[in-house]
């Protein structure tokens, strides 16, 4: 009896992982002429897919958004539940997942296929964040402060975009100007009168975010507090466990727990009340810091970065850089942080078209020049051609964000050009703000590849040059010493800033001189 028990378990067992096979692991034959693109956002530049790829997104979003997606030009749709892992070969695509894994065949196009995606697994849900975001250039306080975050130097560099002929926007307080992680409140020692200093700036046109995480220094009170009530992630031994990140080893809250949740959701109501604080740079929140830890509910690490993300949507002005699962909602996306590189300008337009194929339109191109402090300290040099062909990639993008001064490192040549951009971006503002709109109801990208709008025309490997909905064109310089390139001109008539016109399909060289972007309107 007990022996025909055990055969009776085994043979279910059998049976469970047979079934449930396909669902843990799908191997895609690949087609001739079929190209792919996975939601990983920071290796859009390896898009499409090439032979000996792979990726494992559990408790890993690289640093950026993801989606656990694959999306083919011919219309080919994967989706898995849980956070899987991908290998690519000469024929084929392996797929391994924890969870159910989802193939479909819609349409023939790129675009059939994400549309399809879209409504299936994240819908939009008919809003977008903050317009200011899209109306205006953005300035981050990050490289000119860093962590000297302090009330006088943040005025003097409002005032210095405003004297420089910069128009105001959205403020970006960075990190270090509060009291401690945990403790969201303005360090009195560097902030004489917060209340004053963001009532000025409104007075000056600038909205104000503050910089915030989901870190708690453990030598605090706020951290005791936390710890007693449960709102902390914990280690195997039941205690807070200790996440080492870039700002050394602190408590994480848990957001599976309504307690942090609501803990805080006060901290940061407070600052918009008592300070009249407009909205929040949420950073942190990657799904690596979430391995090997016990919270309120049994969830996978990139739940932990998706609930982070849910947690924003309290603010129409907000800003991410790492998120999980979010397509199709009112968030402010942010690529990760570049270096002051060409190599990493090239970047740029690869990866805001991942944001875009990931349900993620409401996009930033990084900061102009590059967000990666260590690019600027101390004798770091600085390449004014860099900043100005960066400031010219961000211009037609849905947003464009400064950090580092252009009035302060740029000569008079330079910095004319890099206004130019601004004035450039000032004409298209409306078009920008409607494609935002419409993104809000349809989820439609505002950065569209070439491959997107024009399939199965030989586009699928341009990277360097994009369009922004369907009647710009957009060519911008990305090599150092270039004052002429070639342009891709689809189907249809496209008129340049010169008012020449022309008949595509066709390749053209256009000259671009340091103050010159190259782009078409579409000619209906």
């Amino acid at each position: 009896m007990k022996f025909k028990f055990v055969v009776i378990l085994f043979t279910a067992f059998c049976l469970l992982t047979s079934h449930g096979f396909s669902d843990q692991k799908k191997i895609i034959a690949i087609a001739p002429g079929t190209y792919w693109w996975l939601g990983i956002v920071n290796h859009g530049h390896l898009m499409p897919l090439n032979p000996g790829y792979s990726a494992d997104l559990a408790a890993n979003t690289y640093g950026n958004q993801a989606q656990p997606l694959l999306l083919s030009n011919m219309g080919d749709v994967v989706w898995c539940d849980k956070a899987p892992r991908i290998n690519f070969s000469s024929d084929s695509i392996t797929i391994e997942s924890p969870g159910k894994i989802e193939q479909h065949q819609s349409g023939s196009t790129l675009r059939d296929a994400y549309r399809f995606a879209s409504q299936k697994y994240f819908p939009p849900s008919g809003k977008m964040p903050d317009p200011d975001l899209f109306l205006h250039p953005q300035y981050n306080t990050w490289i000119e402060l860093m962590y000297d975050q302090n009330q006088e130097d943040i005025m003097e560099y409002a005032n210095s975009i405003i004297s420089n002929g910069f128009p105001p926007g959205v403020l970006m307080i960075d990190d270090n100007w509060h009291e401690g992680y945990g403790k969201w409140d303005f360090n009195l020692r560097r902030f004489s009168n917060p209340r004053e200093m963001i009532s000025e700036l409104h007075g000056k046109g600038f909205k104000v975010m503050l910089w915030i995480c989901p870190f708690i220094s453990p030598d605090s009170e706020v951290y005791r507090k936390l710890r007693d009530e449960g709102a902390l992630l914990k280690n195997e031994d039941s205690q807070p466990a200790m996440i080492r990140w870039w700002n050394g080893a602190s408590a994480l809250l848990d957001f599976s727990n309504p307690v942090g949740v609501d803990w805080f959701g006060q901290q940061l109501d407070y600052l918009t009340e008592n300070y009249k604080v407009d909205g929040f740079k949420f950073d942190a929140g990657d799904a690596q810091y979430y391995k090997n830890v016990i919270s309120f509910k049994n969830i996978e690490p990139n739940e932990h970065s998706r609930l982070f993300g849910l947690f924003g949507l309290r603010f129409p002005l907000n800003e991410y850089r790492a998120m999980w699962k979010m397509g199709g909602q009112p968030l402010a996306e942010r690529l990760r942080d570049k270096n002051h590189n060409w190599e990493d300008l090239h970047k740029l337009i690869p990866h805001m078209i991942i944001q875009g194929l990931s349900g993620y339109p409401f996009s930033c191109p990084d900061m102009i020049g590059g967000g990666e402090y260590s690019s600027f300290l101390n004798d770091a040099t600085i390449d004014q051609e860099l900043i100005v062909r960066s400031t010219q990639v961000h211009a037609l993008m849905p947003m464009m964000q400064f950090s580092v001064a252009p009035w302060r490192i740029l000569d008079e040549k330079n910095l004319e050009a890099a206004k130019q951009a601004v004035n450039i971006r000032k004409a298209f503002t409306g078009y920008i703000f409607k494609l935002a709109e419409d993104s809000a109801l349809t989820n439609e990208p505002i950065v569209r590849s070439m491959e997107y709008s024009y399939p199965h025309q030989g586009y699928e490997n341009v990277t360097d040059q994009f369009l922004l909905g369907e009647n710009v064109l957009v060519a911008p310089i990305l090599e150092q010493g270039k004052y002429q390139r070639t342009v891709r001109i689809p189907s249809g008539t496209w008129k340049n800033a010169r008012g020449d016109v022309f008949s595509g399909p066709m390749d053209i060289t256009v000259p671009a001189p340091l103050d010159v972007l190259p782009y078409f309107e579409k000619v209906e």
